[in-house]
């Protein structure tokens, strides 16, 4: 194959992420011509109302699928917290890469970390599953809603909009703009579980055996573990961005795995959470298994009544 195209949105970090993965691509194939098409996706055009209440599921994925099954493109990369874990037929999803940091972070031109801050202030966040989140930590705290690509979000922080942000760090960390703000401060997973496959990029493509067997050499083994273990624990629970739901698996050694996960209600006044270590020869189960017993403490009739209320 002579030439292969990417499908990409057009933010300053989906074309990072894009690049690397056509660098990538370019150590194994020297001579392959590799080109990126650029595409505005309907996440991308909806920057007034919650994620969630307008479906969650393939925002900033489905133009990019659409571009694939009509032959436009040969692969998109996504963040795979983005991806569904469900494809559209002809789809698939080819290769994960090695994980970035998988840590969400603070920042705030004010305040050093969440403990620092005052009473009541106003922190930014959509993400329900940070929101539930930074209600356990501290219910005192005002959330108040924050949408835009990157730069968008850190320049409504600098505005004074808010005392406090929550991002992804390994989006900061990529644009290399974590001097923007006086205090970026990644967190513990332990006090934030991350969602599946944050910090990791998802390679799809179409079910062609020449394109998946290209794109393979990007695949890492570890990611791949532990994206199954994440996104088959999301998948048996039906969950998405509409809910707020956290998994975290971690490779220990050769011989097990940490599983951390949790659930609730966006406000925090209802959850079930599991921190567990798995034999890592059985990641292909682990995930479900997982979901099994959070099901069987009500998770999902918990998360039936978290969309009920979430952005009400």
């Amino acid at each position: 194959m002579d030439k292969l195209v990417i499908a990409t949105r057009r933010s300053q970090l989906a074309l990072w992420q894009s690049e690397y993965i056509k660098a990538e691509l370019k150590k194994f194939y020297p001579d392959m011509e590799v080109e990126l098409q650029e595409f505005v996706t309907k996440g991308d055009k909806i920057l007034d109302v919650p994620l969630a209440k307008i479906g969650g599921k393939g925002l900033f994925t489905k133009e990019l699928e659409v571009a694939m099954l009509n032959g436009e493109a040969h692969l998109a990369v996504h963040s795979l917290k983005d991806v569904p874990t469900q494809f559209e037929d002809g789809l698939q999803l080819a290769a994960v890469t090695k994980r970035f940091d998988p840590r969400d972070a603070f920042l705030s031109n004010d305040y050093i970390s969440l403990d620092e801050l005052p009473q009541g202030a106003v922190v930014g966040t959509t993400s329900l599953r940070r929101r539930m989140a930074l209600k356990l930590l501290r219910p005192d705290i005002e959330l108040k809603d924050l949408r835009g690509n990157i730069n968008t979000r850190i320049a409504k922080l600098n505005a004074g909009e808010y005392d406090a942000i929550i991002l992804a760090a390994t989006g900061i960390q990529k644009l290399g703009i974590e001097k923007e703000v006086k205090h970026f401060s990644p967190i513990n997973t332990d006090v934030m579980i991350p969602s599946m496959g944050q910090a990791t990029l998802g390679i799809e493509t179409t079910t062609d055996p020449k394109i998946v067997e290209i794109v393979s050499v990007l695949n890492d083994k570890d990611a791949h573990i532990e994206s199954t273990i994440e996104r088959s624990f999301v998948d048996k629970l039906q969950g998405g961005c509409q809910v707020p739901i956290g998994v975290k698996a971690t490779i220990i050694d050769e011989n097990s795995i940490r599983v951390q996960a949790i659930v609730g209600m966006p406000d925090g006044s209802e959850y079930i959470e599991e921190d567990i270590t798995a034999d890592i020869e059985d990641f292909e189960v682990v995930g479900q298994n997982l979901a099994q017993t959070f099901i069987d403490q009500g998770a999902k009739e918990l998360l039936e009544r978290a969309e009920k209320v979430a952005f009400k």
